[in-house]
């Protein structure tokens, strides 16, 4: 179900960015506007970008095997990756346009019906970048999240770029069309720089947030009852798989099967509040506390 799922909102992205690209790039084509063929180029990578999210979906959804025990989720990371550059590859493209128009001069034919072109197109952005966020909470995704960053920051340098247009229209100043180009490229770099940090931060198995830790803390404290204390606790992201592991020191007297429910009504725990999490358990002695860490209430 999950699967039919992401290639559901996988393929309507890829449907979506098609219609997106021929509407801003017809848009960019009337009106000869560098800010319209800023938005139009920033669009062009949403096909591509759509392609890669699908392809890494299906990877990271194929089972763990020999090779991949711990599953394949890391290749959302690595499409994140690979989307952040095309980001930042457009933006420095945008701004080696705006450049060459500074210096000729613009020239717009026809801008107001490139404007609501545009508008259509960025209305359609808007909509199903908000359905790629909501996708990518429910399911876990960073590849649809990062996808629906994407697409919503397009929404908002489509916007502005709308109303720098209309005002350049309005007070005859068309000397702005090629500044705001470059504004838009100096937004999209930033948001392709940021895109790729966070994906390497998961490639690196960097900890989940303070917020999901804290979750985590919580629940074990409270259903580890019969436990002395839990410690060297840690966390890692592998795209929609949260792994986690940590000691729990029991007294010397339990036996293994009553160490081994205590274990069983931790996990059962984690997983009814956080779907998509793994826990490895190593139970101690209490010989082996170290008195720090996760108190058992």
């Amino acid at each position: 179900m999950e699967t039919r799922r992401f290639n559901g909102v996988a393929l309507g992205s890829i449907a979506v960015s098609f219609a997106v690209v021929a509407l801003k790039g017809f848009a960019w084509w009337h009106t000869g506007g560098a800010a319209l063929f800023s938005d139009a180029l920033e669009s062009l990578i949403h096909p591509a970008t759509a392609i890669l999210t699908y392809g890494a979906l299906w990877f990271a959804a194929r089972p763990a095997d020999a090779n991949h025990p711990f599953g394949h989720g890391k290749a959302e990371f690595f499409a994140a990756v690979i989307l952040g550059a095309l980001i930042v590859a457009a933006a420095l493209a945008i701004l080696q346009h705006a450049w060459l128009v500074w210096r000729v001069g613009p020239a717009l034919s026809d801008p107001l019906a490139g404007i609501m072109i545009n508008g259509v197109a960025t209305a359609l952005n808007a909509v199903w970048g908000v359905v790629l966020q909501q996708a990518g909470r429910r399911l876990r995704s960073p590849a649809l999240r990062a996808d629906g960053i994407h697409l919503l920051t397009d929404v908002l340098t489509s916007a502005g770029l709308l109303g720098g247009l209309g005002l350049a229209l309005a007070t005859g100043s068309l000397w702005l069309d090629p500044l705001l180009a470059a504004a838009i490229a100096v937004y999209v770099l930033i948001t392709g720089f940021f895109l790729i940090r966070a994906s390497i931060d998961g490639l690196m198995d960097a900890a989940p947030s303070p917020a999901v830790i804290e979750r985590i803390r919580r629940l074990v404290a409270e259903h580890a009852s019969g436990a002395l204390e839990v410690h060297d606790l840690r966390t890692r992201n592998a795209g929609q798989t949260t792994f986690l592991q940590f000691h729990l020191v029991v007294p010397g007297s339990m036996t293994v099967d009553e160490a081994h429910a205590i274990c069983d009504r931790i996990e059962a725990a984690l997983r009814e509040e956080m779907a998509g999490l793994v826990a490895t358990i190593h139970v101690e002695p209490e010989s082996k506390a170290k008195h720090h860490g996760v108190v058992v209430l």
